[in-house]
């Protein structure tokens, strides 16, 4: 459909918006605004652990508005305000806004971008859809990477900031673009499947986020797999710079680029085969890739063999980026909960990745890098066990998607 367009580039403003305030905050906090790393630790954590909690709530609201759009463009105005009261006057209590508002659009983005996506796309049509949302997603990073870089250096770090505006506009047009008529509510919120014929007059009671066996396991999986993932590349970047003094941001930003560069074919190829090869085994190869470069990392500190591990960071996430919506689209179909279930997948996940931070660090003090990477290896070893195990394929066979009675 013609708006599916405008649903491209809504994926690539968005990263834009994104990516041009949450890395650079407290590079400019610490060098131009004399904040220590203290306090910008401090700030961090209080708005990582405020956006955690919000993920279920935010995500039950956004299964219930018809003003999709809106929440979006609601994001993207705070994070324009946002920025430009930091570049302005980056002071305590305006940072610590700024912070949590940015975690709040955090967890409004993604599930509401997933939910307008679900609402406009045919269930046949949704993997290869997903998958080009990651991949725009991913191209958005990349590109704002580039940009901010170019002005950041041309100009003045405070500049980049004012680039945040440029693409909350853009945004606001992108997602205006999408009628909203176009937009199943009931689809989007996963009871719809046709013409929005539901499978229930009404959402299933907030237990079925318990009752669903295929979702709890998803779940304990992911939560393992970002425990394993969250310090990976923090840790490399720890290794790079001591073992390549000076030359430390280089290869750190030939290691990001690398990953995303991976990402956007991964993501595109995922969407296209997810029918085919089915939802499990995709699934495991994105899981499999997580283990394997932590062991990868221990062989050599060299730096060219130490980024080109990277290239299965970028397997793993562009696999996952466009199988994770889809998975829970198959998990909480006729529910009505779709939102709220990936609200608690994103909660179940932060905070895996917030305790593994701590945890690398002692390990790391401990018994040094090769062991840490090994003992994240062995967890991700662990969840891609668990989804072998106990993971149904979600699923069904592209045929069925012509029987009238799978409909």
């Amino acid at each position: 459909m013609w708006y599916f367009r405008p649903l491209d580039w809504l994926n690539f403003f968005l990263a834009d918006v994104r990516g041009g305030l949450g890395p650079y905050v407290g590079v400019f906090l610490l060098t131009q605004a004399d904040w220590n790393q203290a306090t910008i630790g401090a700030v961090l954590t209080v708005s990582g652990l405020i956006g955690i909690t919000l993920h279920t709530p935010i995500g039950a609201l956004i299964d219930a508005t018809h003003f999709k759009r809106g929440l979006i463009i609601g994001g993207t105005c705070a994070l324009a305000i946002s920025a430009v009261a930091i570049a302005w006057a980056p002071t305590l209590p305006i940072v610590l806004t700024a912070d949590i508002l940015m975690a709040v659009a955090g967890a409004i983005f993604a599930p509401t971008v997933a939910a307008i996506t679900l609402g406009i796309t045919t269930r046949e049509a949704l993997p290869a859809r997903l998958g080009r949302n990651a991949a725009f997603d991913r191209a958005g990073n990349i590109f704002i990477a580039v940009l901010a870089g170019v002005v950041g250096w041309g100009f003045s770090q405070r500049a980049i900031f004012y680039l945040v505006p440029l693409f909350a506009g853009l945004t606001s047009l992108a997602v205006l673009s999408i009628p909203a008529h176009s937009i199943d509510h009931d689809r989007a919120r996963g009871l719809g499947e046709n013409g929005g014929m539901a499978d229930h007059q009404k959402p299933a009671g907030w237990q079925v986020l318990f009752e669903r066996r295929p979702l709890l396991v998803l779940a304990a999986a992911n939560a393992m797999f970002h425990f394993a993932n969250a310090p990976m590349l923090l840790l490399l970047g720890q290794k790079l710079a001591l073992s390549h003094p000076g030359q430390e941001t280089a290869f750190v930003s030939a290691s990001i680029i690398t990953a995303q560069l991976v990402t956007i074919p991964i993501a595109l190829l995922v969407g296209w085969k997810a029918n085919i090869w089915g939802r499990k085994c995709l699934l495991l190869v994105g899981f499999a890739a997580l283990p394997i470069r932590g062991l990868l990392y221990t062989i050599s500190d060299n730096a060219d063999w130490l980024v080109s591990v990277q290239i299965l960071d970028g397997v793993a996430a562009g696999t996952l980026d466009a199988l994770i919506p889809l998975v829970l689209a198959d998990i909480m179909r006729g529910t009505g909960r779709y939102n709220a279930a990936r609200g608690v997948l994103g909660t179940v996940q932060g905070v895996a990745g917030s305790l593994s931070m701590t945890v690398a660090g002692f390990l790391v003090i401990a018994t040094g890098y090769s062991a840490t990477f090994l003992a994240l290896s062995t967890v991700a070893v662990g969840a891609w066990l668990l989804l072998l195990w106990a993971m149904p394929e979600t699923g069904i066979p592209k045929q069925k998607y012509f029987d009238p009675e799978t409909k």
